[in-house]
């Protein structure tokens, strides 16, 4: 019998903590699911990528680990905002698992009071490897790119997502 892992996140942009819980979690199941969240959001500070963009930065980086990528399934999950359904939409979008790995409390509780085994993720360099603070260095002309995978940095100069990150990081107000 197959036994399958998801995990969630927003993953703007994927980081190489990302890759390293994903690396982790392959050793525990035999397939992975990757629930890209908020999948209906973008070009927000927030949500600066779009679901189709962080797939491809998700493919490019397990590929570029040596992932075995028959081994992952990656599926975007729209937000329901209601916490009572969430775990069943997140079901009918996703292949069958087992056990879903979250480093967020919330989310393993309503996977728990589901029925779902969960496990708690190591989190590694968590205020390095954390999204708000890649987008901010981001914007700011930090070193970013010493945090995510290298096959990120060529997506997003693909995408061109350091400059849409600094567009939307502008306001109209004016300044005295």
């Amino acid at each position: 019998m197959v036994t399958r892992g998801i995990i969630i996140g927003r993953f703007q942009p994927p980081h190489l903590g990302h890759l390293e819980i994903f690396k982790q979690i392959l050793t525990e199941v035999d397939e992975l699911i990757i629930g890209v969240g908020s999948a209906q959001e973008s070009h927000t500070l927030e949500n600066p990528f779009t679901a189709g963009e962080r797939v491809l930065m998700l493919m490019r980086a397990l590929s570029e680990a040596k992932v075995d990528l028959r081994r992952v399934h990656i599926i975007p999950i729209p937000d329901v905002h209601n916490n009572a359904v969430w775990v069943s939409h997140v079901v009918s979008l996703s292949p069958p698992f087992e056990v879903a790995y979250s480093g967020n409390p919330l989310v393993r509780r309503l996977f728990k009071e589901a029925g779902f085994k969960t496990r708690s993720p190591l989190m590694i360099k968590r205020k390095e490897y954390w999204g708000h603070e890649i987008r901010d260095r981001m914007i700011n002309g930090g070193d970013w790119e010493s945090l995510v995978p290298k096959a990120v940095v060529e997506v997003m100069r693909e995408i061109k997502g350091v400059e849409r990150l600094k567009d939307l990081s502008k306001t109209d107000y004016l300044l005295s």
